[in-house]
C-alpha cells in the first residue's frame, strides 16, 4: 500500500501561522496534521504502508523534508519528496508522483482529519471516503445507487444533489489507472475552472466501468482556519488521550491546575495558572498566572497574566496581560500591563 499526500498550498486561509511553517506541519494535540493523517490511514488498512508520496513546495525547505521522511519512517515505510511549483489543480498535484502512482494507493489531501470504525476493503476497485453534512454547496458530493456505487461526482452543487461530501482522501486498487487518466487531462489540457482536477479523471474512469464506492467516515475534522483548526484539537485530544502519552514527565508545575485532556510537551513551566481542558502547549513554553482553556500554543512561547481562550499562538511568541480570543504568528509581542 501506498499513500500520495499533496501538501503543496500556501494555506492562505491559516495566516498568520503558514508564513513561517507548511499548514499540514502545524501541530494538533502535539502531532503535525499530516503525521496524524498518515497514522489514522494506516490505522485502517488491512496491510503494511511501504511508501508515502508527500508532494510539497520546492520553497518548503530541507528541515520540513526532512521531517516528512521521518513521519514515514515512523510507520515503517519509505518517504519520498516531490514537488509542486505552481498550482495547477488536484489532479496535477497527484500527478507530479508520478513514480508512486502504481498499485494499491491512497490519495490524502492534507488539510483535514477523520475518524473512521472501518477497515479499508483493498480489494474494491476504488473508495471515495465522504461525510454527511447538512450543507454540501461549498463541497463536491456524490450520488449513490441502489447497489452503494458512486453514480455522479457534482462539484459544489447550488441545488441539493446529495449531502453526501467528499472529504479529500480516496483510495485505487491500480494507480496506474489513475496516473493514465490523468495524463489524458495534462496532455489534452482538460482544465475546468482553469485547472486540472482530479474528479474529472473520476469521471473518466466511471465511464469506463470503473466502479466507485463510498466509504463513509465517523467524524471529518477541518484544518482549513484558525477556529476550525482548534476545534481540530479538542476533538483529536478528546480521541486519544486515552491511548496516548500526552502529558510530557518532564513538565514542570508549580501550584497549577490541568484539566484534561491536555496536550504538555518537554520542559514546559506552569506557574499559578489553569490550564485546559483542550489546551496543546509545545516544548519549553512558559505559562504564569494565566488561565489558558480550548488552545494550541507552540514552542517557545511564555504567556503572562492573561486569560487565553480559542487561540492559536505560534513559536517563540510573548502574550502579556491580555484577555483574548486570538490568532498570532512566531514571534510575535503582545503586552498590555
Amino acid at each position: 500500500m501506498k499513500i500520495i499526500v499533496p501538501m503543496a498550498g500556501m494555506g492562505k486561509r491559516m495566516r498568520p501561522h503558514t508564513l513561517t511553517v507548511p499548514k499540514p506541519l502545524l501541530p494538533v494535540a502535539g502531532k503535525p496534521i499530516v503525521q496524524r493523517l498518515v497514522e489514522d490511514i494506516a490505522k485502517v488498512c488491512l496491510e503494511p504502508v511501504e511508501e508515502i508520496a508527500f508532494i510539497i513546495g520546492s520553497s518548503f525547505g530541507a528541515e520540513v523534508e526532512k521531517s516528512l521522511v521521518a513521519v514515514a519512517e515512523k510507520l515503517g515505510a519509505k518517504g519520498k519528496i516531490f514537488y509542486q511549483d505552481e498550482a495547477l489543480g488536484t489532479a496535477h498535484a497527484i500527478y507530479c508522483a508520478e513514480s508512486s502512482l502504481s498499485g494499491k494507493v491512497v490519495v490524502a489531501f492534507a488539510d483535514t482529519l477523520f475518524k473512521a470504525d472501518f477497515k479499508l476493503e483493498s480489494e474494491k476497485e476504488g473508495i471515495i471516503w465522504v461525510q454527511k453534512i447538512e450543507d454540501p454547496r461549498a463541497f463536491g458530493v456524490v450520488k449513490v445507487d441502489a447497489f452503494n456505487v458512486i453514480t455522479d461526482f457534482i462539484e459544489k452543487p447550488e441545488e441539493f444533489v446529495s449531502d453526501l461530501a467528499i472529504i479529500g482522501i480516496y483510495y485505487f486498487k491500480d494507480g496506474a489507472n489513475l496516473k493514465k487518466e490523468i495524463k489524458h487531462l495534462l496532455d489534452n489540457d482538460i482544465r475546468d475552472k482553469g485547472e486540472y482536477q482530479l474528479t474529472s479523471a473520476l469521471e473518466n474512469m466511471k465511464r469506463k466501468g470503473l466502479k466507485f464506492s463510498p466509504g463513509k467516515v465517523t467524524e471529518w475534522l477541518d484544518c482549513g482556519n484558525k477556529d476550525a483548526t482548534v476545534y481540530t484539537n479538542q476533538r483529536i485530544l478528546e480521541f486519544v488521550h486515552r491511548s496516548e502519552k500526552l502529558i510530557s514527565s518532564g513538565l514542570k508545575n508549580l501550584n497549577s491546575t490541568i484539566i484534561e485532556p491536555c496536550f504538555i510537551g518537554e520542559h514546559v513551566t506552569l506557574i499559578n495558572s489553569t490550564v485546559g481542558p483542550h489546551v496543546s502547549i509545545g516544548k519549553n513554553s512558559f505559562v504564569e498566572n494565566s488561565v489558558v482553556r480550548n488552545t494550541i500554543i507552540q514552542e517557545n512561547t511564555k504567556i503572562y497574566k492573561s486569560n487565553i481562550v480559542n487561540s492559536m499562538i505560534g513559536n517563540h511568541a510573548q502574550i502579556a496581560g491580555l484577555t483574548a480570543d486570538l490568532s498570532v504568528g512566531d514571534y510575535t509581542v503582545i503586552k498590555n500591563q
